[in-house]
């Protein structure tokens, strides 16, 4: 079950050591699960699986330990970490800092000296090594992330496999044990073993006394299918370091654990339990054992709102699919094999890529988000998100829309998962008049947020993302059902009702009062938000020219045409496109004061005289960001594209900056010193900076670093999208943050996920299931070859490119096609066009290959192109 890997996967690029290690915490666990985080040394880390956040947890002295014993005699015993990185002063509480490390990080206990981690997520692998342990021991750990399997992809679980090979000349018999505390109220903790089917061994370890409906409520398994076993329900109960001091004695003693039982809870105790298998191993030779820790609390309620005293119960979605921990945990062991399988398909297809190795892991890295706190899944299985995390909370409620628009994600890899999210904004946050309350608010029913603004960014985001579903699905019964709340999104712009006025004279620019993601309302015309509208305006024309509704594709078109020429005309400075505004103009802000008696003291600046919080001349790395969502849902050109290829030139100009030594920077500070960022907004030499300019200006943020610099790569600057990659995941180097939790308001920010736009751009990859037509396009090759992983809505697989060939693997699912687009083969012969060996009946219409009739392609199929 190792790495396999590929000629062309750079490894070594994925591997951390010493205090390279020290910050990551690998989140294990499902979609909207929860996770268990596994450190950088291997210690088992932010226990996330109680339906929120819970960074910098431990459970009590959960671990793996490791056991070597020859003729009734240890040779060496120690815990599976490796030294615990500095500083050792103790945490920064009242109670702990001055006390040194907590004794639950296990640095007390023999170790292994150093350790290696490999992360390609979602496997991650450590290597412990220390000369004095006889045996080298590796751990695997994961948690199936297969796509377009969001069912497996989402069990409440982890997956440890520990081997161990024997270097020594004579045969060892290996213990490895896993001990987790009972997370439940100290004082009901209950701890049981069971063997199931003659070869699973668990012990389920739940509470006495809690209501079935309670948020408490749950319990957690362990469990191993190893065939010979041992365990204790129960560690020694007693005071001071007790409970340790006689676990430890007991795992050093040679033979098998006796096991431990009490008859009832004791006050103030959480119990301890521990799960063991015995190898014997023969001399040069290798065993491995399997281990699942599986969790079950199905009771969620909005704690971060609660609505009453007694809160709204909701169930947990893998509640629905799974009895309870044990159940899962039988799930995982009988079905591990084909599990791993096809997570390691993926890893492998995503990480044998010719792709640079800083655009796989940002890719990698950042589709964790799904398996982090940041995610729920509700009881019929749809997916809401937080935009981030707090330490113990979720950070800035609702699936909010002007986030989620740039997290392409989950919506090429779970394409149905997605689509659930955006269905409920228009369900239970859209009003009559298309007014979308951007933050859904739970538990469902509860009413519309009361927020008196919608997003321009996130209200046109969802139309743009409903084209996009429908482009990669064909679902054409899905755009029907939905299409009426569609058109009331575009139209809300020119609603009487809509108080902010967006585009009230309906001349295809929005001009009014425009909340967006910065937190604030921009006030006049600029291209970062009416863009936005004309990529709607565009996606609807389409999509009512479908339905059948051409006059209402006329009007959407033509309002597109005279808003992109307006834009154009008179929102570029000749180097990129600005926001019009007269900052000195009061009057700007004393229309709203109808609707808002407030807006004048919130905007106005009197002793500078000026509105506040307003971009102006500035140069903003979102203005021409329809643009990058139309390159990816095949949209066509929203705004002149050498006037956004300047745009893109004049961001990386001005608002690139290779070091921030010298960047002031008086908001949250999210690249310091030396490192290099995108910043928000810059305003270059000679151009007007507001006083006090929009909020987090000076800020350079993961998500739309990546955005702007796939949307380069897009428009032919690849070296410059490149640059500003691996400029963000320097930052992420597992020694000054977490390769695994980018941050901006809150850990595991959603907005990150627009890195998958990357391999999108870095592969041409398009796909319009409308018309059954898939397109590859890479831009730049490494000496005629090139190779990726790619996801359609149907199934996913491998794409490669040499100078005699190109070929399509389909690993997982099925792909239904009338036509292949590769127009990097424009003025090449193409040979011969086979599928599985046998010829293909098609027409060759200059780069496109077009199918006599549409080709099913099912999982392990192969079309291959010969080029002579």
């Amino acid at each position: 079950m190792g790495l396999n890997t590929s000629p062309t996967m750079s490894s070594r690029y994925f591997i951390y050591r010493g205090n390279k290690a020290k910050e990551i915490s690998f989140p294990i666990g499902g979609i909207g699960t929860g996770s268990i985080g596994l450190s950088g040394n291997g210690r088992l880390i932010d226990w996330e699986i109680f339906n929120r956040p819970n960074k910098g947890s431990v459970n009590g002295f959960s671990h793996f330990a490791i056991r070597a014993e020859r003729e009734e005699q240890v040779l060496d015993a120690r815990v599976l970490n490796s030294d615990l990185p500095p500083p050792y002063m103790g945490e920064f509480s009242q109670t702990a800092f001055g006390f040194g490390p907590s004794r639950s990080y296990m640095a007390g206990l023999p170790h292994f000296r150093s350790s290696e981690f490999e992360g390609t997520y979602p496997i991650a692998k450590i290597r412990f090594i220390d000369d004095s342990f006889p045996g080298e021991v590796q751990m695997i750990a994961f948690n199936p992330f297969i796509p377009l399997n969001d069912l497996d992809s989402s069990i409440p679980a982890a997956f440890f496999e520990i081997e161990v090979r024997n270097t020594g000349n004579y045969e060892v018999t290996y213990t490895i044990g896993l001990s987790v505390q009972n997370p439940l109220p100290a004082g009901t903790t209950v701890n049981k073993y069971e063997r199931i089917e003659d070869c699973l061994h668990i012990i389920r370890m739940y509470s006495m006394g809690i209501p079935e409906d309670d948020p408490q409520y749950g319990d957690l398994t362990i469990a191993t299918d190893a065939e010979d076993i041992s365990y204790q329900e129960y560690w020694f109960r007693g005071g001071w370091f007790d409970s340790l001091q006689v676990y430890w004695r007991d795992f050093t003693t040679p033979g098998k654990l006796k096991n431990r039982y009490y008859q009832s809870p004791q006050k103030g105790i959480r119990d301890h339990a521990t799960l063991a298998a015995h190898l014997k191993v023969k001399p040069k030779s290798s065993g491995k054992v399997r281990f699942i820790i599986a969790w079950n609390f199905p009771n969620c309620y909005a704690y971060w709102k609660p609505e009453s005293d007694k809160p709204k119960i909701w169930k947990n979605y893998y509640a629905k699919v799974f009895r309870d921990s044990a159940d899962t945990a039988l799930y995982c062991l009988k079905n591990w094999s084909r599990l791993y399988e096809e997570t390691a398909a993926f890893r492998d297809s995503l990480f044998s890529s010719t792709l640079p190795p800083y655009i796989l892991d940002a890719i990698s890295a950042n589709i964790s988000i799904l398996k982090s706190p940041t995610v729920l899944r509700l009881e019929d299985g749809s997916l809401y998100g937080f935009e981030g995390c707090r330490q113990n909370s979720g950070c800035c409620e609702g699936s909010c829309m002007h986030v989620w628009s740039y997290a392409y994600a989950p919506l090429l890899l779970f394409p149905n998962l997605d689509r659930s999210m955006w269905d409920l904004h228009y369900q239970y946050s859209q009003r009559e008049d298309g007014h979308i309350a951007f933050r859904l608010q739970l538990p469902l029913g509860r009413g519309r947020w009361d927020f008196p603004h919608a997003a321009v960014d996130g209200q046109f985001g969802g139309v743009i993302r409903s084209y996009a579903y429908w482009k990669l699905t064909g679902d054409h019964e899905w755009l029907k059902r939905n299409w009426q709340s569609i058109k009331r999104s575009i139209e809300y712009a020119w609603s009487e009702t809509n108080e902010d006025m967006w585009d009230i004279n309906k001349d295809g620019v929005i001009e009014g009062r425009q909340h967006n993601t910065l937190d604030v309302e921009l006030f006049g015309p600029n291209s970062w938000l009416t863009g936005m509208y004309l990529a709607a305006l565009k996606a609807g024309a389409e999509m009512a020219e479908y339905l059948g509704e051409v006059e209402k594709a006329r009007e959407y078109r033509e309002l597109f045409i005279k808003g992109k020429r307006w834009v154009e005309e008179n929102l570029f400075n000749g180097e990129y496109f600005y926001h019009l505004i007269d900052l000195n103009d009061r009057s700007i802000l004393e229309k709203y004061k109808s609707v808002d008696p407030n807006v004048v003291n919130a905007y106005w600046d009197e002793e500078h005289g000026e509105i506040k919080y307003q971009v102006g001349e500035g140069c903003a790395i979102d203005q021409v960001l329809a643009q990058w969502h139309a390159n990816i849902c095949g949209l066509g050109e929203i705004l002149d594209r050498e006037k956004v290829k300047s745009a893109l030139k004049s961001i990386y100009k001005y608002n690139f900056k290779r070091s921030m030594r010298n960047h002031f920077n008086p908001c949250r500070v999210f690249s310091l010193n030396d490192e290099a960022g995108v910043v928000i907004c810059e305003w270059p030499p000679g151009r007007r900076k507001p006083i006090i300019p929009v909020p987090y200006a000076e800020e350079a943020w993961c998500g739309t670093e990546y955005a702007v610099a796939s949307h380069m790569i897009q428009e032919g600057l690849i070296d410059e999208g490149l640059e500003i990659v691996k400029a963000v995941r320097d930052r992420y180097d597992g020694e000054k943050r977490n390769p695994w939790n980018e941050i901006e308001c809150g850990s595991n920010y959603a907005r990150s996920m627009s890195s998958y736009a990357l391999l999108l751009a870095l592969s041409g990859f398009r796909i319009d299931m409308t018309k059954g037509e898939i397109e590859f396009n890479p831009p730049r090759m490494q000496d005629g070859e090139f190779k990726c992983f790619w996801s359609a809505g149907t199934g996913w697989g491998t794409f490669e490119v040499n100078s005699e060939r190109v070929l399509l693997t389909i690993k997982y699912g099925s792909l239904k096609i009338k036509a292949l687009s590769l127009p990097f083969l424009r003025g090449k012969r193409i040979a011969s066009i086979t599928i599985d060996g046998e010829e293909v009946k098609c027409e060759l219409r200059e780069d496109k290959v077009l199918f006599a009739k549409p080709i099913l392609f099912e999982r392990g199929a192969r079309l291959m192109i010969s080029i002579s």
